[in-house]
């Protein structure tokens, strides 16, 4: 039990490299937390950045309610820091976004409308800000997805996303498997989504961290380590127990 046992959904925003965007991210986050439909949290997942994120994620969680952190000893890339910010959420709900600011937090009303009922609700980026280049990487990176994986997911890039906390605890993290969350929900009994179009943003600071290899090479090798996985994932619920 932690502090995010309090909310009903704790937000999971990974950071690396961000130190231009972490004010901004305190401005818009700070307030919508206060006008979420449900009682809602931050949650910081510092993933070993070498510029000043820690020091400024630290103060922002000084001088803002409702923000938390946790901070990883190395950089483990986006999937571990989102299986870190899952394991340490005890809320009912967890939800993830980018700290890139190309996503709005208020998007997360349209999706909690649709959390009741399914264990992973996801965005769907309209009128995407990327330049074409980057545009044509996803959807050739998500043609080939859709075709291993038959999951029928438009577009698991776009970082706007919420999960039944304990399916999320569930799924079986690795890295790059940020991209197959829908199959990985899929694989557990009563597991389904929902997408939903978002708005979406070109970058104003800070860098992408992704380029040709982890946007369009390394999703080609996940597809096949995630089809060696499914075959292979173990899938059960207790009927009855003395515990």
């Amino acid at each position: 039990m932690n502090k995010t046992a309090n909310y009903s959904l704790t937000i999971v925003i990974p950071v690396y490299n961000e130190e231009d965007n972490i004010k901004r991210l305190q401005e818009v986050v700070g307030a919508y937390l206060p006008a979420c439909p449900v009682p809602a949290c931050a949650l910081f997942v510092n993933d070993g950045s070498k510029d000043r994120s820690l020091e400024l994620i630290q103060e922002a969680c000084k001088d803002t309610s409702h923000f938390y952190y946790i901070s990883l000893k190395q950089n483990r890339g986006l999937s571990a820091a989102m299986k870190a910010g899952i394991d340490t959420a005890e809320s009912k709900y967890v939800g993830y976004m980018d700290a890139d600011m190309q996503t709005d937090v208020r998007d997360f009303d349209l999706l909690l409308k649709y959390a009741p009922e399914y264990p992973l609700v996801m965005g769907i980026r309209a009128r995407r800000k990327d330049s074409a280049f980057k545009r044509m990487q996803s959807k050739i990176a998500n043609s080939f997805r859709r075709m291993m994986t038959h999951d029928g997911a438009t577009d698991t890039g776009c970082p706007l996303k919420i999960l039944h906390t304990d399916y999320a605890k569930r799924v079986p993290f690795f890295t790059g498997m940020h991209r197959f969350l829908p199959a990985l929900i899929q694989l557990q009994d009563g597991g389904k989504f929902y997408e939903i179009p978002v708005r979406h943003y070109p970058r104003q600071a800070g860098v992408s961290k992704y380029h040709l290899w982890n946007r369009l090479v390394s999703p080609f090798k996940d597809c096949f380590a995630f089809r060696w996985m499914a075959h292979r994932y173990i899938n059960y619920q207790v009927g009855e127990n003395n515990l």
